[in-house]
């Protein structure tokens, strides 16, 4: 971030761009917007956001994510700040950032409802935990060279 009233942006990173990362945005967007700026992106590309995924978001939160987003690449999004990985051990080398997480969740494409529920649910509230704790992280150079030197050491350990 270069100026302190600027939002920090953040990136919700999955392999296709179609499910949970949409979902993130989407959600960040809506309940984060006052705190960050939304995006997501996948290393893969699908044609469409899942239908599930439009059709569950629709109904609990309003929101058409078909209206204003679609599945995009790595390369297609602007510089960010904060990286977060949905699961599925994606590694983005080439995605910079001064701050990265992962949040482990299983993709529930194919899967029932209640399980897309699930996710959405689980989404929302580290979405809103990522909202609360945006002050206190360290999204600066110095911060992003301690997370550098974490990555070089759990590399040496694989």
């Amino acid at each position: 971030m270069s100026h302190a009233d600027m939002k920090p942006k953040v990136a919700f990173i999955c392999v296709h761009n179609s499910c949970r990362s949409q979902m993130a945005e989407a959600l960040g967007k809506h309940f984060a917007g006052d705190a960050f700026e939304s995006v997501s992106a996948g290393t893969e590309e699908r044609d469409r956001i899942n239908p599930d995924a439009v059709r569950l978001m629709k109904q609990k939160y309003g929101i058409d994510m078909e209206a204003t987003q679609k599945p995009k690449l790595l390369e297609a999004i602007p510089p960010v700040d904060i990286v977060i990985t949905m699961g599925c051990n994606v590694h983005c080398p080439n995605l910079p950032s001064l701050y990265r997480e992962d949040w482990g969740l299983d993709d529930p494409t194919g899967k029932s409802d209640d399980i897309f529920l699930e996710t959405m649910a689980i989404i929302e509230q580290r979405v809103l935990q990522l909202k609360a704790r945006i002050p206190t992280l360290d999204l600066t150079a110095a911060g992003r060279s301690l997370d550098i030197q974490q990555e070089q050491q759990e590399n040496r350990y694989q």
